[in-house]
């Protein structure tokens, strides 16, 4: 037979667009009826009069009683008016007045419910007693199928069992789309695809959405008439009918002919969906037409549902084993890199860890004007190239490719060592980078045709583009891949992403540390010369007391005056508490510069209540209107910051002390990448002449005895705050109160 003389003139260069859910026709070996609420007949298939003996015309718009007869309609009503969804359901077997007995199957979809009357040789319900052996007898050998080839395997011989198709076979989509024969049950007059890929180009992208949604296909007979609805339009929508879940659905002219060119006269799809994708396809066709009953379709179906969980437990299982593997790798070479000072040199140390790691031939690093390699790699100048390209075009956190000359076409005179790259920078500001090299991988595909061939056909019309039509030939060819290498694993791709997280953490641990030991130096200086001057000044005063007093009281030794020695002894004593009080606050001022902040999230409501409660006996008598507004929740250590908000209440207390009332207000506002809080009172203030004094250590704008302290406060606020990375400030008016704020990054990065 010369197939290419019997192609019809199909034009392909439109096929991805052509409209397969709403063909306005249906495959004749049934009907249709769209129906109302009411069961009242909207559309009918052109076909109803050859199954049912009612001309489509004459049932549109009369009752479905008038379609297929009062006893069927009776059968059928109380199933019709149930619930029912997107999908076809079973809704009983019916026998129309002219003696014809049909499976009906109904579901709602495009605002009305549609009917689906597949004519059967039996006046009994559907017995999907087929159901339970096939599966049942699945369920027994899959523990047995030892890889998910062999599982394929077992699938298609119980579907071919079942269906009588004469080749049934499962194809797995790879990355690109193609489909690969993995498994295949044939008898003798079907020839083997076992093997062999079919180009993406054969299945659409919207034939592939199409098959996501609706899990099963039957063609009976390629060679079908399709019968078109009667009106086309929906009466509902005024658009054609969307027959995407309609089991009679017509389909695409190009696939019929795709069909007979491939001699098949009958095709079942399967759909196998892993994870919510398109994994594969179960594929069954017959050289002859072929009916299958909804029953048996249904057991298919069954049984490809419980394939695509088996194949997505063999491959979760398969996937875990692969990254325990990658990720013992990963953490071998952590623990040499930690090892020596020098972090390159602790690369080189681990390289043949890093071949390993990615199932490498070779390795690199770039470093500043450094290239350390390692195993197969190329030269020195093509990888300071090829690192310079990476450097210019912005790849990401990874970058990754099994065909390095398609996007770096350089690349194509080192494919023999790499063909595939994994490479990733190294650092966030110079161009450092890490790169493994994979070699090309030379192999044969076997295609079931030539997939580059273009079936050019003469247009009739002189002078007319010339138009392709599907594909003629299916016989094994073969195409040998160059420039490629093997592809990067999904795993090894997130394991890498890790690997780089981790190692940033490595090579700017030590520079972070020594950017924050000088920050810290400096800050230290500096409240070094402040401790200087408060030593000798802040604590020497109670110490010359304490020496003064003790003087007078040795010159008043022979005096009876005990009263004059009593009062000698109190003054002693309060500079001695107050020099103790010096010195413990300055140890805590120390120790907020040492210890390690915890922040975690912190609600400043409670925040807030916590101090007032801790204050309550400092209260205790006084006349105080607190205003306390709604606060946010922050990052921060909850410690620092408890002891950073109660130095601030606790001054706005001390300070509001020689007020009859009191009024001490604490809100926020947000500002830009910063929350502000304020804590506002109508206390003594101070003169903004010396603001810039206000948070140093041991520094006093008042007098003691007008207000008690050791002016360290302000400096534990100030310290607390900056190591948050945020600002302390204050505003005020001299006998009218004051403001102290302080701003908080939203995103915190504390030191």
């Amino acid at each position: 037979m010369n197939l290419a003389a019997t192609v019809p003139v199909l034009d392909l260069s439109t096929c991805d667009m052509e409209p397969i859910r709403t063909p306005g026709s249906i495959q004749p070996h049934g009907f249709v009826l769209t129906l109302a609420d009411d069961l009242a007949v909207l559309q009918a298939s052109a076909n109803l009069g050859d199954w049912a003996g009612v001309a489509a015309r004459d049932a549109v718009g009369r009752p479905l009683a008038q379609a297929i007869g009062a006893a069927a309609a009776q059968r059928l009503a109380s199933e019709l008016r149930a619930e029912l969804g997107p999908r076809p359901f079973y809704v009983g077997t019916v026998t129309t007045p002219n003696g014809r007995h049909f499976d009906v199957l109904a579901h709602r979809w495009d605002g009305v419910l549609i009917a689906e009357f597949e004519g059967v040789d039996r006046a009994e319900p559907a017995d999907f007693r087929n159901l339970y052996p096939l599966i049942g007898d699945f369920l027994l050998k899959v523990n047995d199928a030892a890889s998910i080839e062999s599982l394929a395997t077992l699938a298609c011989q119980h579907v071919r069992a079942v269906t009588g198709f004469g080749r049934v076979l499962v194809y797995q989509f790879d990355p690109d789309g193609h489909g690969h024969v993995m498994a295949e049950a044939r008898d003798d007059r079907h020839p083997s695809y076992l093997g062999q890929h079919f180009p993406a180009s054969d299945i659409p992208a919207q034939a592939r959405d199409l098959y996501t949604l609706s899990r099963i296909r039957l063609i009976q007979d390629a060679n079908y008439v399709p019968a078109p609805l009667v009106p086309p339009a929906n009466p509902v929508t005024g658009r054609p009918n969307d027959l995407t879940f309609a089991a009679l659905r017509s389909v695409s002219p190009v696939h019929l002919q795709y069909m007979r060119n491939m001699n098949t006269l009958a095709s079942m799809s399967v759909s196998l969906m892993v994870k919510g994708k398109l994994w594969g396809l179960i594929s069954c066709h017959d050289e002859a037409p072929t009916p299958i009953a909804f029953e048996k379709r249904t057991a298919c179906e069954q049984l490809g549902q419980i394939l695509a969980l088996c194949i997505e437990s063999r491959e979760d299982a398969a996937d875990l084993q692969f990254r325990l593997e990658v990720r013992r790798t990963m953490v071998s070479m952590l623990a040499g890199l930690t090892q020596g000072s020098d972090f390159i040199e602790n690369l080189s140390n681990v390289f043949p860890d890093l071949l390993r790691f990615a199932r490498a031939s070779g390795a690199a690093i770039m470093v500043d004007d450094r290239v350390l390699a390692y195993g197969d790699t190329p030269e020195e100048d093509d990888v300071r190239a090829l690192v310079d390209w990476l450097a210019l075009h912005d790849h990401g956190d990874v970058f990754h490719t099994d065909r390095l000359s398609a996007a770096y076409p350089p690349a194509a005179r080192m494919s023999r060592n790499a063909s595939g790259l994994l490479a990733m920078p190294i650092s966030r500001i110079h161009k450092h980078y890490l790169l493994w090299f994979r070699p090309e991988y030379v192999h044969t595909i076997e295609w079931a045709g030539n997939p580059h061939a273009k079936n050019a056909v003469a247009p009739a019309t002189p002078g007319a583009p010339t138009q392709l039509s599907p594909r003629t030939s299916f016989a094994a060819w073969r195409e040998t891949i160059h420039g490629a290498s093997m592809p990067w694993h999904a795993g090894e791709i997130e394991m890498a992403l890790e690997f780089r997280t981790a190692l940033l953490g490595i090579a700017l641990e030590r520079a972070e540390q020594m950017a924050e030991l000088a920050e810290e130096l400096g800050r230290a200086n500096k409240e070094l010369e402040a401790f200087s001057y408060s030593v000798s000044h802040d604590l020497r005063a109670p110490l010359r007391h304490i020496v003064g007093f003790a003087d007078l009281l040795l010159e008043s030794a022979g005096s009876e005056d005990a009263q004059q020695r009593q009062r000698f002894l109190k003054n002693i004593k309060d500079a001695a508490r107050l020099a103790g009080k010096l010195v413990d606050d300055l140890l805590s001022f120390s120790q907020m510069g040492r210890a390690s902040l915890r922040p975690t999230t912190v609600d400043m409501n409670d925040l807030v209540a916590a101090c007032l409660d801790k204050m309550s006996l400092e209260m205790r008598g006084r006349n105080i209107d607190w205003d306390i507004q709604p606060l946010p929740t922050v990052q921060a250590d909850p410690t620092f910051l408890h002891l950073a908000v109660f130095n601030l209440l606790s001054n706005a207390v001390k300070f509001t002390g020689q007020r009859d009332r009191a009024v001490i207000r604490v809100f926020a506002e947000d500002a830009a990448g910063e929350t502000v809080f304020h804590v506002a009172d109508n206390g003594a203030g101070f003169n903004m002449e010396y603001v810039h004094k206000l948070f140093g250590v041991f520094q006093r704008l008042h007098r003691m005895e007008d207000f008690q302290g050791t002016g360290i406060g302000l400096a534990n606020v100030r310290r607390i705050v900056e190591r948050h990375n945020g600002r302390v400030w204050a505003n005020a008016v001299p006998g009218e109160g004051a403001t102290f704020s302080f701003a908080l990054p939203k995103q915190n990065s504390t030191h």
